[in-house]
């Protein structure tokens, strides 16, 4: 949420932020709710005021027909005070209403576009694999060649009887997975691997709840209109389903004041995902890529405002060393005004290399949420020089979406007897190097 004193003072700026981010919003109509808002509030407190002076009369008054002119007069400001409060409710009403339309303006750096197509390259890393079906004699420096024949990841999957589509069909419906054997210790080596890394980093491990209350998964910034077609909701509980763990992470301070000095709080959560994913279509919703059900770590960080963009670099740091750890292809790009998500005031993505798609997907995002969730959170911090409460700043950013990365890792990593080989950090997790149609050994 914006304060709306910066709002009364740079409604320009609001509107061009709004109209940045595709989001329509009237300000003008905002604005003059307020207005109307402070007045009525203005003639609240001036009836409070004459009201006590009545008082104040009543009890000094000398006889009785005195005092009943002054009853009477009261009775009228009880009238008037009914009526305005009335207003004011109906008011306050349509004003939370329209505040809670207003998006997270984009920072000045955060290019100007329309959708992800006018997202910008910052950089790429690793040599993709080139297949034997692809030409060598135009096979760019970046890359490694192989003389088999790739597959994609859900046919290698399958040979290999690591990931059961048909059998989740059967369960759950479409688009949900089973992960077997090797997959599935495979998402517990990441997992490890994960924790292990980021906790050095001054992350704290935490499991959170994966159902939120309404109002904490509004205040997060994630149900806005465009969002609710993406959240699963437990009418009878009248709780949603998380659809990443820094819904009940951000929710975990609200109306919390830190020390200036205990800043930046960062957080490693673990949690099972939950989205409707409305409006995917095509290969995508086949396999694992996009599914209703995934398990993620997400890294969060509440930390000081002037702090907060030096801490989104640190977070996409974070998302390069895990990849660059696995050995993966990926490229980083800036992402755009008119992608940004509804709380973000600046994004990245984090896209990793899929040899069956001869393209770059999207594997990882980190934002940098500014003041937006925790001023609907009510998160503080009291300045440690002038002891003035002040609002912290909240980020947020994938430590690994599993299914994903898995994808990654199986068509990266596969092999010409269509096995897969173990990315060398994950090694020591488990107790076999190669994923392939016999029993897994350390000798493989």
């Amino acid at each position: 949420m914006l304060d709306i004193k910066f709002i009364r003072q740079n409604p320009n700026k609001v509107k061009e932020g709004c109209k940045n981010k595709r989001v329509e919003v009237d300000i003008d109509r905002l604005l003059e709710v307020d207005k109307k808002r402070r007045e009525t509030l203005q003639a609240l407190e001036d009836i409070r005021s004459q009201k006590n002076k009545a008082n104040k009369e009543i009890q000094e008054a000398k006889n009785k027909k005195e005092k009943d002119k002054i009853i009477l007069k009261m009775r009228e400001l009880d009238k008037n005070s009914d009526r305005l409060t009335k207003t004011l409710k109906e008011l306050e009403g349509e004003f939370n209403n329209l505040m809670l339309q207003i998006p997270n303006l984009p920072l000045a750096d955060v290019p100007i576009g329309g959708d992800e197509r006018d997202n910008v390259v910052l950089r790429e890393w690793g040599e993709k694999p080139k297949f034997a079906e692809h030409s060598l004699i135009s096979r760019p420096r970046s890359t490694r060649a192989f003389d088999f024949k790739f597959k994609d990841y859900l046919e290698i999957a399958q040979n290999l009887d690591l990931i059961d589509v048909k059998r989740a069909a059967k369960i759950s419906g479409t688009r949900f997975g089973i992960l077997k054997k090797e997959a599935a210790l495979l998402e517990f080596s990441l997992i490890n691997f994960t924790f292990e890394t980021l906790i050095n980093d001054g992350f704290i491990p935490v499991i959170p709840p994966i159902m939120l209350k309404p109002e904490m998964l509004e205040k997060s910034g994630h149900l806005s209109e465009k969002d609710k077609p993406e959240r699963y909701f437990i009418e009878k509980d009248n709780v949603y389903l998380a659809g990443t763990a820094e819904q009940p992470i951000a929710a975990m301070h609200a109306d919390e004041i830190f020390d200036e000095k205990d800043l930046p709080r960062r957080y490693l959560g673990f949690s099972t995902c939950f989205r409707r994913e409305a409006g995917a279509y095509g290969k995508d919703t086949k396999g694992i890529f996009r599914v209703h059900q995934f398990d993620k770590i997400e890294m969060f960080s509440i930390c000081h405002p002037e702090k907060s963009r030096q801490e989104h670099q640190f977070l996409l740091s974070c998302q390069e060393k895990l990849m660059q750890s696995l050995k993966i292809p990926h490229r980083i790009l800036q992402i755009c005004t008119g992608d940004l998500g509804f709380p973000a005031a600046a994004a990245y993505d984090v896209e990793a290399w899929i040899p069956s798609e001869n393209r770059y997907r999207e594997t990882h995002t980190t934002f940098n949420d500014t003041d937006f969730q925790t001023r609907r959170l009510n998160i503080r911090y009291r300045d440690s020089k002038t002891k003035k409460l002040e609002f912290t700043h909240a980020l947020n950013g994938t430590a690994f979406a599993i299914g994903r990365t898995l994808i990654a890792i199986i068509e990266n990593y596969q092999q010409r007897d269509g096995s897969i080989k173990v990315p060398e950090v994950l090694e020591k997790y488990l107790k076999f190097k190669k994923i392939g149609r016999h029993p897994p050994t350390t000798q493989q």
